[in-house]
């Protein structure tokens, strides 16, 4: 664990949990409060943690009631660390962490609901993807300042060449038929592996596996599990709709289509004209080959435009003593000048209305703009927001490991990853204990 100490005097008592019972905030701070805050960046990570490191030293000086002392661990860690601080009683007051997780520490008591804390003006600001993703059994538990965008970055030169149309909003997405037959005409011209779908990935980030590619089993028509009760898996993960996605991405496999990007640099070295990513790459697309990369849909892979969302959220812990003083800070990170300094330097789409107005490339017309209108539109939607997320993400990650890489057979590969969630729900007597 690697500590930046924006503070050198700091404390943070660790009481009895007690998440989700009364009150979060009351809106007074009394005296001065020491807090300790967590964040999933190390100093490796340059310009992220670098702002975070910045915007604590801002807020330390900005008033006297709240001093906070910042931790940071490196994100390959991060989950297991707090894991590790939960099971022991060591969380701090504040952590951010991976928005999909939020559903396993809110049911678990790690976390304390927000409802108390965020004015109304606050909850009207935040974009519906933010609102939606913070949200379980009714409470918002988590805030993020900003939110993520996923779609395919296109070369335009080499598609108008091609002749291919190139759709400029979620309702003009090419089908995955389409899709198809344009990778065809690409290798025609030359490009024998077309397509990149950042499959060296897994290795490092394996949630990317389900956070690009369950898209595709949504748009198909089907989930990864049933979300009415979320009780059921079988028929879901390893339904009709998801062997179809699958079958069809594990179809551009074997043609040869995609592009294996070892390097991760398939794209930006004129390997690729296609690359389905999110909008962490576009600085590095767009320095690659000035004025000839844009954003569209991903493909439909039935009757519905979809595409994922979710990104890093601020929490509470049940360790707090002091939630005024918690979301004090919180609430300076949401302030539009701290999310536009966070977002200009991780390229993430900035979480609140007023802080887009304040990004050109978010903002209508600007070149990330697509992805804002997928959050707002409900084109975009939240994984699974169930306890049980950790173990379905994992299953469905790795099944698509083994479909897409390994050419593994879709239907019963599916079953197995089913298989493997269902038993982790009867385990865990299908998470019935909701948030307290």
């Amino acid at each position: 664990m690697s500590a930046c100490l924006a503070l050198a005097a700091c404390g943070s008592a660790a009481p009895s949990r007690s998440a989700g019972s009364g009150s979060t905030c009351s809106g007074k701070l009394d005296g001065v409060s020491y807090i300790t805050v967590w964040f999933h960046a190390s100093a490796s990570v340059g310009a992220e943690w670098q702002t975070m490191v910045a915007q604590v030293a801002q807020f330390n000086r900005s008033q006297r009631q709240v001093r906070v002392r910042l931790i940071t661990l490196p994100e390959g860690d991060y989950d297991h660390e707090v894991a590790s601080a939960a099971a022991t009683g060591n969380l701090p007051d504040v952590l951010d962490f991976d928005g999909p997780n939020l559903y396993n520490y809110a049911w678990a008591g790690d976390l304390k609901p927000l409802d108390s804390c965020l004015t109304a003006r606050q909850r009207a600001d935040l974009l519906p993807s933010i609102r939606q993703q913070g949200s379980y059994e009714g409470r918002m538990w988590g805030v993020g300042t900003f939110d993520s965008g996923l779609g395919l970055f296109v070369r335009p030169s080499i598609l108008r060449e091609a002749g291919i149309p190139i759709p400029t909003s979620p309702t003009q997405a090419w089908t995955a038929a389409q899709l198809t037959r344009i990778l065809a005409r690409l290798r025609a011209m030359g490009y024998r592996q077309p397509l990149d779908l950042q499959l060296s990935y897994d290795s490092k980030a394996p949630e990317w596996n389900t956070y690009g590619f369950a898209p595709a089993v949504w748009s198909a028509g089907g989930d990864l599990i049933d979300r009415n009760g979320y009780r059921r898996v079988a028929g879901f993960l390893n339904g009709a709709p998801a062997v179809r996605a699958l079958s069809v991405i594990q179809g551009w496999a074997r043609a040869g289509y995609v592009n294996p990007n070892r390097n991760g640099m398939a794209f930006e070295e004129g390997k690729t004209p296609i690359s389905w990513v999110g909008h962490w790459l576009f600085d590095a697309y767009t320095k690659a080959f000035p004025g000839d990369v844009q954003i569209v849909p991903l493909p439909r892979f039935g009757l519905d435009d979809v595409t994922d969302m979710g990104s890093w959220q601020w929490g509470i812990t049940a360790n707090a003593t002091n939630g005024d003083a918690a979301w004090r800070f919180i609430s300076f990170l949401l302030r539009p000048s701290q999310v536009v300094q966070m977002t200009g330097a991780n390229g993430a789409v900035p979480g609140t209305y007023s802080a887009i107005k304040l990004s050109p490339r978010f903002a209508a017309g600007g070149a990330e703009h697509l992805y804002v209108e997928q959050l707002e539109n409900g084109v975009a939607r939240p994984r699974p927001q169930t306890p049980a997320y950790p173990a379905l993400t994992a299953a469905f990650a790795g099944a698509f490991q083994s479909i897409v890489v390994g050419l593994k057979p879709v239907k019963p590969t599916l079953d197995a990853a089913a298989r493997s969630v269902t038993a982790d729900l009867k385990a865990h007597d299908y998470y019935a204990n909701t948030a307290r």
